[in-house]
């Protein structure tokens, strides 16, 4: 994988809560892509929202999904989707003939959402820089020409198709109530994961 210079970088002010859903800039992520190759994008950001350091990446064969809700960056770095979590046990879709473990299916759900992006652009606080395994919020932007230009936010994609479902605090709430809506979807429209009645009663 070869490391890139990304140029021309603009920095962006975060609303609370840091990392958030809605303040994404998605002409700049748009603006990341590069022909022929997939370009992996982390920004660091300081305790006021400012970014204080960028790492690109990019790569002709892809980035990995590792675990449910963990994708490989190189050797060195792997990027972990925090807050979520993959239900426990087994479960069965019919819709999408899927029957095999809930960690499976999610994972699955993960590397088909890496297989086509142009941008992969990622989100953490500059106290993960550095380690093995950084908590993060991740974006990929998809272009095919004449049938979809979209930046997609993965924990709001899983969520919603029912592959992850948002994890809980020792007190019951959710790490990520910014993602409630999201999984409220997946739930409504039983997708992936609570098409199974079994998950459901978890």
């Amino acid at each position: 994988m070869k490391r890139i210079i990304i140029a021309g970088l603009a920095s962006c002010v975060m609303a609370a809560p840091a990392l958030s859903v809605t303040d994404i800039d998605k002409h700049y992520i748009k603006s990341l892509a590069a022909p022929g190759k997939t370009v992996l994008v982390i920004e660091y950001y300081d305790g006021s929202g400012n970014v204080v350091d960028r790492k690109g990446y990019s790569t002709t064969a892809g980035f990995k999904a590792v675990s449910p809700t963990d994708l490989r960056v190189d050797e060195k770095t792997t990027l972990h989707l925090y807050g979520l979590e993959p239900c426990k046990g087994e479960m069965v879709n019919r819709s999408e003939d899927f029957a095999g473990t809930c960690k499976d299916f999610a994972q699955q759900q993960l590397q088909t959402m890496l297989q086509n992006p142009k941008v992969v652009f990622c989100r953490a606080f500059v106290s993960e820089e550095g380690a093995p395994l950084q908590n993060a919020t991740c974006y990929a932007y998809y272009n095919f020409p004449g049938s979809l230009d979209s930046v997609d936010m993965f924990e709001e994609q899983l969520l919603s198709l029912g592959a992850l479902r948002l994890a809980k605090k020792p007190d019951g709430t959710p790490v990520r109530p910014d993602l409630v809506e999201a999984q409220e979807i997946g739930q409504k429209g039983s997708f992936g994961m609570w098409a199974d009645p079994r998950v459901k009663g978890q």
